[in-house]
């Protein structure tokens, strides 16, 4: 696994975090070239306050305007972003279907569908009850590998119970364009909680066909990731009726789940296969910094929480920065971003960022208001040389990003109101 490791020594370790820190203050969060004039004006959104954390934080940003917007990149010269559908409610995740049409994940439990450049003003019916609650609610939507044949759609939801606790849940029902049926929930990740922490779930079919599936730690227990008799703080790895194949790395081993293929993650907000090499990524939160990118590999322990590249919200240093048997990032954030949604591009319409990784960024350095888009740009082996920042302008939670059949990039901001935006060329 191509991954960047510190130093022996506990003075180098902190030395070399220190300075690629600043490294990537000083070239990863440049802003990006200003919006042009076609931007709509309007009041200031006040400043958020931070809850327990002291005085208000926050930059005061601008309504987003309905567009179009022209932007100047590194590489990519004069990129042009237009609003395709706009009022959603916290989009959480996209998904592209044969004929173009898209469906859009709402936290708060709904599904909607985009035809033709048009949001459907009535919801998919057919979803089973959603707990949304802080970040947990609707989240990853992905079309079953064969979906032309059987309409199969899978989704990843907070179930919730009685007493009032909640469980990450996987589920796949039929999709007639208009409605969900012979809905089933097939697989129900242990064990149920409170809600606080972790939480996101995201999905992806692999090239082998199984599914996998992310689970989310932290919150009172951090050190889920690590407690292998859960399925949180994992990748999980299923069949499409949500049983664990007889070939998981730890099928019939004492003290594992059957269903977990890697484990030490704390919230994985991204998962893709690399369109190239067909290895898993994920993105993953660390705290107050160490945002990461892994390869995942069967069997692997990421480290959360005894390895972590960032601070605790009080301020220390949360682990140590490396430990033997811990696989180490492929790219890593420090100060965090509140990395998302992920893909690695592959399109003819922006051949400068052939091979590059996209990353929605929610805040950095712990500051509302400064989401935006991030561009990550590897040599030949696979290691990272720089990355640039996009649409900080907009100061928007991005949460998804996805690449269209047609070769342009597509993203979700996850506000309310939330937007469905599109980048393409601009000439």
């Amino acid at each position: 696994m191509n991954a960047r490791r510190v130093g022996e020594s506990a003075a180098g370790r902190v030395s070399l975090a220190l300075a690629v820190g600043v490294a990537a203050l000083a070239f990863g969060l440049v802003p990006g070239a200003a919006l042009d004039a076609q931007r709509a004006a309007g009041p200031a959104v006040p400043a958020q306050p931070a809850p327990g954390r002291g005085p208000q934080l926050g930059v005061p940003r601008q309504p987003i305007g309905d567009g179009p917007w022209t932007i100047d990149t590194a590489e990519q010269h004069k990129v042009r972003v237009s609003v395709v559908a706009k009022g959603l409610v916290n989009p959480w995740s996209l998904a592209f279907l044969p004929d173009g049409s898209m469906l859009v994940t709402e936290r708060p439990g709904r599904l909607r569908v985009v035809r033709d450049g048009v949001l459907d003003p009535t919801p998919v019916t057919g979803l089973p009850p959603v707990k949304a609650q802080r970040l947990s609610g609707l989240m990853d939507i992905a079309l079953h590998p064969r979906f032309a044949e059987n309409r199969l759609v899978y989704w990843t939801f907070s179930k919730p119970r009685e007493d009032g606790m909640l469980a990450t849940t996987l589920a796949r029902g039929r999709f007639d364009g208009k409605a969900l049926t012979d809905v089933k929930e097939i697989f129900v990740a242990e064990p149920w909680w409170t809600g606080a922490g972790g939480s996101a779930s995201r999905i992806v079919f692999g090239r082998d066909g199984m599914l996998y599936m992310t689970t989310g730690s932290a919150g009172d227990k951090v050190t889920e990731g690590q407690d292998t008799t859960i399925h949180k703080g994992k990748v999980l790895r299923l069949r499409d009726d949500g049983s664990a194949p007889p070939d998981n790395p730890f099928v019939g081993r004492a003290g594992f789940r059957p269903e977990i293929f890697s484990y030490g993650h704390r919230n994985s907000l991204g998962l893709i296969v690399h369109p190239v090499t067909g290895q898993l990524w994920n993105s993953e939160n660390g705290p107050n910094g160490g945002d990461e990118i892994n390869i995942v590999h069967a069997g692997k322990n990421y480290g959360w929480p005894v390895v972590s590249m960032g601070r605790s919200y009080e301020g220390p240093w949360q682990g140590k920065f490396a430990q033997d048997g811990m696989d180490a990032p492929l790219v890593y954030w420090m100060p965090a971003i509140a990395a998302s949604g992920l893909l690695v591009y592959t399109g003819d319409k922006f051949p400068t960022w052939r091979g590059n990784a996209f990353v929605g960024a929610m805040r950095v350095g712990e500051i509302p208001n400064t989401g935006h888009m991030q561009r990550v740009v590897f040599n030949d082996k696979g290691e990272e040389i720089r990355r640039e920042s996009l649409l900080t302008e907009l100061r928007q939670r991005v949460r998804d990003v996805k690449q269209g059949p047609d070769g342009l990039l597509y993203l979700l901001t996850d506000e309310n109101p939330g937007h469905l935006l599109k980048l393409e060329p601009a000439s």
